[in-house]
């Protein structure tokens, strides 16, 4: 699996509540008007600039507050291909894997906003193709590519009638 796409730059700490603002909740139950909001309280400008298949990069604990679920659906809704951070808060990191949404720790400090990414999972790599480098990733157990290649954990039983990883 190789995806390319820009990259859209964020700090330490973004929370669910940056992700899904609160003052927004009464459309949760349209998540797709929902993700024209997403990261607004971040970066306002953001859901208008980025194109499907872009990345999120993050610094340390992405994801962080609530255990609201609609903050990873709604980022992959709004088409972001995966979100790289340096670590990822425990429920957000499980919500994103059970809908499908690829979620890669490494060290994103080689990495600014703009820059042309294509990210390698099988080769465990991140080129960053606007500054010729390249950066290793924590790599994903099987079990999870199995669970992101079907979309998600709801999918993978739909598609297999029961959780089998085979």
């Amino acid at each position: 699996m190789s995806y390319r796409g820009k990259a859209f730059k964020f700090g330490d700490n973004i929370s669910t509540d940056h992700i899904a603002p609160g003052r927004l909740f009464h459309l949760r139950s349209n998540l797709e008007e929902f993700a024209k909001h997403v990261l607004e309280d971040a970066d306002e400008t953001f859901a208008s600039r980025m194109e499907k298949g872009d990345f999120v990069v993050a610094g340390n604990n992405f994801g962080l507050g609530s255990s609201r679920e609609h903050a990873p659906q709604i980022i992959k809704i709004a088409g972001v291909r995966a979100v790289l951070a340096k670590s990822f808060a425990r429920i957000f990191y499980r919500n994103a894997i059970n809908i499908g949404l690829l979620l890669i720790e490494c060290d994103t400090d080689g990495i600014d906003a703009g820059d042309e990414l294509d990210v390698d999972i099988k080769a465990g790599v991140v080129k960053n193709l606007t500054q010729g480098t390249e950066i290793k990733i924590t790599p994903l157990p099987d079990v999870m590519i199995k669970l992101l290649d079907d979309g998600g954990l709801i999918e993978h039983i739909k598609k297999n009638g029961d959780f089998k990883l085979v």
